[in-house]
């Protein structure tokens, strides 16, 4: 199951006014989440980018901004690290991230839980979104949800400076990570996208691990034989078995970044003997460079091309949730302070009722449902 979405690089910071608000209204948005779906309920709106992007849009955060997803999340680890409410968060932006496997020892072992094998999930979905899917995006946040059942979720963002986005990938408790793992995509669709975990890479991923069980001197002659031919050469015997443009293919993988053979990663492979896809991808040293050079070898030698294709399936545009206390770049509204607070204060108090008595909030969320509001405010902060 998946989820990926996509926003324009923002700079900036939150002022201490509304960050003081916004981890307030943080916290109690997740009680009464908790409260109405359960732990597992909140995980899997979490891993929704629309409904993360609304989260996002209620506390405050510009609509439209990269700062939205790692904000967000830090407040709602900051929320979950002082609540009780069976679920809380390892990791998050860049140094923050490489502590994501203690703290998920930590927090596996408060509710009882093996944290090995959520320390594997968690090194697997990076390289996933680093190394298997491909589309000019570095990773520098990494966040996982662990709730007291066992439930998880992922959210994890990656920059292209090129082209100024960021991109955001959700994980919900993924069962195979190596065919189409993702719970949906929502953003700008790439042109070129390596994708070796699309349901239509099967055997592209039987071909490749084939392939690395040979001697690695094998694997860099052919390499070796495709840079050559790309660049005009032809070698004394050479079998092209269809209509094929070497260089258009090798530009291709190019556009991604360089193609690089990790000798000693492809001697682990081979001496290791990985018996699937999610053993090499974990296996060290196999980093984007070699899998693309790898890729190459086996589209062009053996005939058998990953996908090309982005799974975009949703619009991150979930925009009418800016109007609960404005944005802090100032769209639709500069954030109210006044409003604010009689919002905290209503949910505070919401918050001491029972279940059966939330219908007023519940009646108001259904004649709000299809409000739609005026397209000329919505534009870029």
């Amino acid at each position: 199951m998946r989820n990926v979405a996509e926003l324009p690089l923002h700079g900036g910071h939150v002022p201490a006014w509304l960050a003081q608000r916004m981890r307030k209204l943080t916290k109690l948005v997740l009680i009464l989440a908790v409260d109405e779906y359960g732990t597992k309920g909140l995980l899997e709106r979490l891993s929704d980018p629309i409904w993360f992007q609304a989260f996002n849009n209620l506390i405050g955060m510009d609509w439209d901004s990269s700062g939205s997803t790692t904000v967000t999340v830090g407040m709602i680890k900051d929320a979950l690290s002082k609540e009780e409410l069976g679920v809380k968060v390892a990791g998050g932006k860049g140094r923050a991230s490489r502590k994501t496997p203690e703290e998920l020892r930590a927090i596996a072992e408060h509710y009882g839980l093996d944290p090995e094998p959520y320390i594997r999930t968690s090194r697997l979905v990076a390289k996933v979104d680093t190394v298997a899917f491909q589309t000019g995006y570095q990773l520098y946040h990494h966040a996982f949800l662990l709730d007291e059942e066992g439930n998880w979720a992922v959210i994890q963002q990656g920059m292209n400076e090129r082209a100024k986005l960021a991109r955001r990938y959700h994980w919900f408790n993924t069962e195979t990570f190596t065919i189409d793992p993702h719970k949906a995509i929502a953003g700008i669709r790439a042109k070129i996208a390596l994708n070796t975990v699309s349901k239509d890479s099967r055997e592209f991923q039987k071909t490749l691990l084939d392939i690395v069980s040979e001697r690695p001197e094998k694997i860099e002659r052919e390499f070796e034989t495709i840079k050559a031919i790309a660049k005009g050469y032809r070698p004394l015997v050479y079998y092209r078995p269809r209509n094929v443009d070497e260089v258009t293919v090798l530009r291709r993988y190019e556009s991604l970044g360089k193609l690089e053979l990790n000798r000693k990663a492809l001697e682990f492979a081979r001496e290791l003997g990985v018996r699937n896809y999610e053993e090499l991808l974990l296996l060290k040293g196999l980093g984007p460079s070699t899998l693309r050079a790898l890729s190459l070898v086996v589209e062009l030698v053996y005939e058998t091309p990953p996908s090309w294709r982005d799974r975009v399936t949703h619009p991150v545009d979930p925009f009418k949730f800016t109007y609960a206390v404005g944005g802090k770049d100032r769209v639709p509204f500069p954030v109210e302070k006044r409003t604010y607070d009689e919002l905290v204060s209503f949910l505070e108090k919401l918050v001491e009722k029972n279940r059966d008595e939330r219908t007023l909030i519940r009646n108001v969320a259904r004649i709000t449902k299809n409000w739609k509001f005026p397209e000329e405010e919505k534009r870029p902060t």
